[in-house]
């Protein structure tokens, strides 16, 4: 093992805590990493799911302990994108058009640490019966697509139109990509998948993180060098991704 790839490894668990620790699963990240040390998009997707879902269903057991679920926003977004995560996890991109959408995506996690999206004390926009559905289905076919649970896309939006605070958000985003994870990796065909040799190590590890990161991340915690340091590296994969 080279020690680029050592560094990559090291990342899955530190990545795993800081986005358990705001009520996500990773995936965005777990891309990020498996995609620069060269797996395949068809060993990618599957490979990132299965540690999304390990990782946001222990985020969601941590924070709905600090605060309830907002039952009809939930099954609103959940109804329509858990079919539409199913249908993208059934189409494969081409390579070259993956690794661009990838490179999109790690923004919004990346401008997600750095507190860019503001929170609204205060409902922006009012919730049509039409809002929610429209943004399951929308979140929940990219998810399929890509290999995410769509909690990094979810989440900025809840937050901005002001329909739930920042805990609220946590605990719904985690459910949705438990519930997203499992359709995407279900639609990929990945229950025939047969897992690299390297995740026998890489998930134990991730779920460590992630046990840590949910925990810590339910009572307010924050460590402001990690989350810049995962910043950085967000930012530059997705500048090499787009650029490559």
């Amino acid at each position: 093992m080279d020690l680029w790839t050592l560094v990559l490894f090291c990342l899955l668990p530190i990545a795993a805590f800081l986005y358990a620790s705001v009520g996500h699963g990773g995936a965005s990240s777990y891309l990020m990493i498996l995609t620069l040390m060269g797996f395949l998009p068809e060993d990618i997707r599957p490979s990132a799911l299965l540690l999304n879902i390990f990782v946001s269903l222990i985020s969601f057991l941590n924070f709905r302990k600090q605060e309830s679920l907002q039952r009809d926003l939930f099954f609103s977004l959940i109804v329509f994108s858990i079919p539409a995560a199913y249908l993208g996890g059934t189409i494969l991109l081409d390579t070259d058009i993956y690794r661009k959408i990838l490179g999109v995506i790690l923004l919004f996690p990346a401008l997600r640490f750095l507190m860019v999206f503001p929170e609204s004390k205060k409902v922006v926009v009012e919730r049509k019966i039409w809002m929610a559905p429209l943004l399951g289905v929308l979140i929940g076919l990219l998810s399929g697509l890509v290999g995410i649970g769509g909690g990094v896309l979810l989440t900025p939006i809840v937050l901005v139109l002001g329909w739930a605070n920042v805990k609220q958000t946590a605990v719904l985003s985690s459910l949705f990509i438990f519930l997203n994870s499992i359709a995407g990796f279900v639609g990929s065909g990945a229950l025939n998948f047969d897992l690299p040799s390297e995740f026998w190590v890489l998930i134990p590890i991730t779920i460590a993180g992630g046990l840590l990161g949910g925990y810590f991340g339910a009572r307010k915690f924050s460590n402001s060098a990690l989350r810049y340091l995962l910043c950085a590296v967000l930012i530059f994969a997705s500048v090499k991704l787009l650029l490559n």
